[in-house]
């Protein structure tokens, strides 16, 4: 796909900005970049260079592909950063040497990682992770009592963060070995929550190896040791982890156990503000974005299903970017199943649109946007642009 222009960059910065009720003197505040730097930018008559573009895409919230999406800017600083985040958890369990950070700045530095991955700004992740799972596990093996057992739930998110980043860029084997130390961290705890949360993201280890039947009962495994529902947080753990049981159901083929777990979702819901919980999105809109994965998940026979959902409601912008995305994707070979690729095409778009990293790394939206290509192979060049930008061709 051609590189944008400068004037192109700018109008997406500006774009995005007045989506974000930002003046131009906000922006530059924010990104710490000179307003005459900003107005130059955004009229295209000059380009951000790499750092810049960094500062205005954190000031903006938004991951650097997003402003230039055809860039491959973001996938290299995320596999340039694969060798030291591995260093960083080698010998996870032996006491370092390196100095520990205090827990206020370490706290602080996860809850902005967190926000990373829920937005999908992998590059942001990428680039901090590795300093912060040394100074986090410093914390660990430095700390005693109450401070200990903060620091280990700090390691769990900071190690769940690096693998969003592992696993979706492919590197399946550090993947596995950043959930195993989430795992480790989260017994650390002594938070039964945070084990639920653990037993949450660990259902990708799951997914890649195909061994869906194993992490329906892992999973099940899990809601049953989780906390009862008299808390919010509790609540949307275990509703968290139906939700994913009712996924992984789906594609293990029992439809019977995906509903079972989809209405225990929606009635842990029920009430429930939608938000974070534990670093997992929860809430009535996660829930309806779910029944479109679930249905899916379960093939073919429901795509009915599925379109009756993503017809009737769409995701609320205040759902983490990367859910969105996901929702927009599922929603995408839901209509190539049904033969509307035209349809199937605008929804690629929209997910690109939210998360554009998220939706070139995902193996379903490479999938549809290789099949609609297949049927409309005469069609608009835009569409043979975007097949090669996922790497559909």
């Amino acid at each position: 796909m051609p590189a944008p222009t400068a004037r192109e960059v700018g109008q997406r910065i500006a774009t995005i900005r007045r989506a974000r009720r930002m003046t131009q003197a906000d922006l530059a505040r924010a990104a710490f970049v000179s307003l005459p730097m900003i107005k130059a930018i955004e009229r295209g008559a000059r380009s951000p260079s790499d750092d810049t573009l960094d500062s205005i895409s954190a000031a903006l919230t938004v991951d650097p592909s997003r402003i230039i999406a055809g860039s491959t800017r973001t996938e290299s600083r995320v596999h340039a950063s694969i060798p030291a985040i591995s260093a960083a958890i080698a010998a996870y369990d032996i006491p370092a040497d390196a100095p520990a950070r205090p827990l206020h700045e370490l706290s602080a530095a996860v809850t902005q990682l967190t926000t990373w991955r829920l937005g999908a700004q992998y590059a942001q992740i990428a680039e901090h992770t590795p300093q912060l799972l040394t100074h986090v596990l410093a914390a660990l093996h430095h700390s005693t009592g109450t401070d200990r057992l903060r620091a280990a739930q700090l390691l769990a998110a900071t190690a769940r963060s690096a693998d969003a980043v592992a696993y979706k860029f492919g590197h399946g084997d550090l993947s596995a070995r950043l959930i195993d130390l989430m795992r480790w961290a989260a017994d650390q705890t002594e938070d039964r929550i945070a084990r639920c949360t653990a037993a949450y993201v660990r259902t990708e280890t799951f997914f890649a190896a195909r061994a869906h039947a194993q992490g329906l009962a892992a999973l099940e495994q899990a809601i049953d040791a989780a906390p009862s529902p008299i808390s919010r947080d509790a609540t949307a753990a275990r509703g968290a982890l139906h939700m994913r049981a009712a996924v992984i159901a789906g594609r293990a083929d029992d439809p019977d156990a995906a509903e079972h777990h989809m209405a225990e979702a929606r009635r842990l819901a029920d009430g429930l503000r939608e938000g974070a919980y534990d670093g997992t999105q929860f809430g009535p809109d996660s829930v309806r974005a779910h029944e479109v994965s679930v249905a899916v998940s379960l093939g073919h026979d429901h795509v009915r299903a599925a379109l009756d959902v993503a017809e009737e409601w769409t995701p609320p912008d205040d759902l983490p970017a990367e859910r969105r995305s996901g929702f927009w994707i599922e929603r995408a070979r839901a209509q190539v199943w049904a033969g509307q690729p035209d349809n199937a095409f605008e929804s690629l778009k929209v997910a690109r649109f939210i998360a554009p990293q998220h939706t070139r790394e995902h193996p379903w939206a490479r999938e549809a946007a290789a099949t609609i290509r297949r049927l409309k192979r005469a069609d608009a060049e835009s569409l043979t642009h975007f097949a090669e930008w996922i790497g559909a061709v």
